[in-house]
């Protein structure tokens, strides 16, 4: 493939919605081309997943369009403090800590990449400790909420009825937003109510397919032509599998048209599904496997609990309430 079809992500600094660039080799960036042989490690020596890689791409790119911005144009200028000041930028603009802390070990494997190259002279981030994780809580949807999107799509149009299964499975199961789009047909065993999902990691998982979901999936099946198990699921108005993006704006759409006035994306649903589970007294640890979660300190975010409920238990259980 030639240099000019070549492609790195690259964000400003406050947004988090990428924008590809070329890259040449008369880049205005000098520092771009080592990102690129940065990322082609990452996919031919580390073998790590295509967003992944999209993902440590991104940073990388930010992190060299802050550099350029400062009037540094090669990596041995690069100092820790560099690092320091991208990652407090990014605070600043609001971006969670599970993504700056995703960030700093993005540069931590660029710089190890750079000096195992000979390209600096030391590795800026070896001595960075890990940011400590200020807690934020995970934006959730009121269950009135999202009764009222599983209910947006019309179910009298293919188009709704596909919305409508995907919807509904995605609350059901609390998929990743990838895994949903990822399934194929063979996937989901609709007699059992179980499916096989791939997450991170490339780990399998069975989770679980509500009554409600099973119903929106069938009735979304008898509607569209049969197809190899192989086939993805779900599949655009071309006949393609849903992309990310696609799903992203329909459900934004129907955040809108059903009044929500909280912004929406796919992973919300996520949230809301394992923290209305614990809500309604679901061990945790079952709801770790549900997710597929490594480390259950990852789940227990979920563990918050809304102020009503925290006064209606301080109410019975108080003795001066």
């Amino acid at each position: 493939m030639s240099a000019t079809h070549e492609f790195i992500i690259i964000n400003t600094l406050t947004t988090r919605r990428p924008t590809l660039l070329p890259v040449r080799a008369q880049d205005p960036n000098p520092l771009l081309p080592s990102v690129r042989h940065f990322l082609d490690a990452l996919r031919t020596e580390k073998g790590l997943a295509h967003n992944t890689c999209l993902a440590y791409g991104n940073d990388a790119g930010q992190f060299a369009a802050m550099l350029q911005q400062r009037g540094l144009c090669a990596w041995p200028a690069v100092t820790p403090d560099h690092i320091l000041d991208f990652l407090e930028q990014r605070r600043a603009a609001k971006c969670a800590a599970s993504t700056i802390f995703r960030e700093l070990i993005a540069l931590r494997m660029l710089f190890r990449f750079l000096h195992a190259q000979g390209l600096v002279p030391a590795d800026a981030s070896e001595r960075l400790e890990a940011p400590k994780l200020w807690k934020l809580l995970p934006d959730v949807l009121a269950e009135e909420d999202v009764e009222r999107l599983l209910a947006a799509p019309k179910v009298t149009t293919r188009l709704g009825r596909r919305d409508k299964a995907m919807l509904e499975l995605l609350y059901a199961s609390g998929l990743r937003v990838s895994e949903l789009v990822g399934l194929r047909a063979q996937d989901v065993d609709l007699e059992s109510g179980f499916l096989r999902c791939t997450g991170k990691g490339s780990k399998e998982r069975l989770v679980p397919v509500g009554s409600h979901a099973r119903a929106a999936i069938q009735a979304y099946l008898a509607q569209r032509a049969a197809g190899a198990g192989s086939a993805p699921l779900f599949v655009s108005n071309r006949g393609r599998a849903m992309s990310r993006i696609n799903f992203w704006k329909r459900i934004r759409g129907y955040g809108k048209a059903c009044g929500i006035v909280k912004a929406l994306y796919p992973h919300i649903l996520r949230h809301s599904f394992a923290t209305h589970l614990l809500t309604h007294g679901a061990d945790l640890r079952v709801v770790q496997e549900l997710l597929g979660h490594a480390d259950i300190s990852t789940t227990q975010i979920y563990t918050h609990v809304d102020d009503q409920r925290l006064r209606a238990v301080h109410n019975r259980f108080h003795p001066r309430a």
